[in-house]
């Protein structure tokens, strides 16, 4: 361990790492909705059968949150972080050579199990690198880069797909996870004491804010973590959030690029604009929980920003659904997402405060209820559109999600650990 402290800290390395890799999850997870229609066309395939290969893989990645999360708090983000970001880049390359609907299905299936480890292993990361008072922008900044990837990647991988083929544009993005999860067991460890470059002020200011394992760890109990209050209230608030976000991670790009009869470029254009309010969102939401906090507000340093961003995002879904043109409704649709996105820096902050020790497996489990809710957001759509002829309902039942998940977030009590 060095003695002497670097210009840009250790521990804020690491957040430009999983920073790097949010961009990437969300890169491979959007990259079957941009393809959406020639992987169709190619394998015969109805906008139903879509909605099931769209909406599986979020069934594997809610399946296997918790089990992800309990692992990188057993055997440590390092190890964990880095197999599960090879299996999904592998299940990435392979939905490239399918031919089937079947194994179609079975491909993205796995491709969410790989997932599911994500940001739970972030998570844990960060529950052991980043002082409590960094925390909410950490993952402010975290999540933002998903939302960015996103952004980036409906252009970017409209040009791939067209350049090379809609098969070779998921081989490549696989080859990318793969390098970044060699380098991550190159450089991360564990224990921030442990780093090679790690300063003794910087590894001071983190031990002196970070909590605590217990010396004499007790056995997780998922009993008693499904029989917490806490527990049911952080997970039905974020399956509003995922429900609303999850929209334009699938049924955005075709939506609009149908509703307005826009070609490729101009849908990819209008969709990816969400996705930069969405980052937008989660900057503001981190630097808001932070700052709050400082000041003595905990409790009101998580629960106000939530509460803000459930209300903006019912409010821009319910204003879409009035819109005429495609520049009024995108609108509506990036105060959605800025809203929607307002409420994941408080809800990963709660985890780690209420789970502390298991943060991976509390938050895990919160964002296996989340992205529930995306799988049936994924079939919601255009079921509902299929049974009622209106995108409408489907709008209005994301807005009410919404407006519910308000006085879940007045009920939490993050100052009360989980055990």
């Amino acid at each position: 361990m060095t003695k002497k402290s670097s210009f840009f800290p250790i521990r804020y390395r690491m957040v430009f790492g999983t920073f790097i890799l949010s961009m990437i999850v969300l890169f491979d997870r959007i990259l079957i909705s941009v393809a959406k229609d020639p992987v169709a066309n190619d394998l015969g395939l109805s906008d139903k059968q879509m909605g099931w290969v769209l909406s599986i893989f979020a069934l594997g990645y809610a399946l296997f949150q918790t089990p992800s999360g309990y692992l990188a708090d057993k055997f440590g983000a390092r190890k964990i972080l880095t197999a599960v970001v090879g299996l999904w880049s592998v299940f990435t390359a392979l939905t490239g050579a399918v031919f089937g609907f079947g194994a179609l299905l079975v491909v993205r299936f796995l491709f969410g199990v790989g997932e599911a480890g994500a940001f739970p292993c972030m998570a844990r990361a960060i529950f052991n690198w980043i002082p409590v008072k960094e925390r909410g922008l950490v993952h402010g900044i975290n999540f933002s880069g998903g939302r960015l990837g996103a952004a980036i990647a409906l252009p970017i991988v409209a040009w791939l797909i067209a350049l090379t083929s809609w098969r070779m544009s998921f081989v490549i993005l696989g080859a990318i996870g793969v390098i970044w999860a060699l380098m991550w067991y190159w450089w991360y460890r564990d224990v921030p004491r442990e780093h090679k470059s790690m300063s003794e002020n910087e590894l001071a200011l983190i031990e002196a804010d970070t909590q605590k394992a217990p010396k004499e760890k007790v056995p997780l109990s998922f009993a008693k973590m499904f029989g917490s209050k806490a527990m049911w209230l952080l997970m039905g608030q974020y399956f509003s959030s995922n429900f609303t976000f999850f929209f334009c991670l699938t049924w955005l790009f075709p939506h609009l690029k149908t509703q307005y009869n826009l070609d490729i470029v101009e849908a990819g254009f209008y969709s990816s604009a969400p996705f930069l309010f969405g980052a937008l969102g989660n900057w503001v939401s981190g630097y808001m929980v932070d700052a709050i906090y400082k000041k003595g507000g905990w409790n009101l340093s998580r629960k106000l920003p939530a509460i803000i961003g459930f209300s903006l995002a019912a409010i821009g879904l319910v204003g879409s659904v009035y819109m005429n043109d495609v520049l009024g409704a995108v609108i509506f649709i990036s105060m959605a997402v800025f809203g929607a996105d307002m409420t994941l820096s408080p809800s990963w902050s709660v985890c780690l405060d209420v789970g502390k020790e298991y943060s991976g497996a509390v938050s895990g489990t919160m964002n296996m209820a989340g992205n529930l809710g995306s799988f049936f957001t994924a079939l919601a759509f255009p079921y509902l559109v299929a049974f009622t002829g209106s995108n409408t309902p489907f709008f209005f039942l994301a807005a009410a999600l919404n407006i519910l998940a308000i006085p879940m977030w007045m009920a939490i009590k993050p100052q009360t650990p989980l055990h």
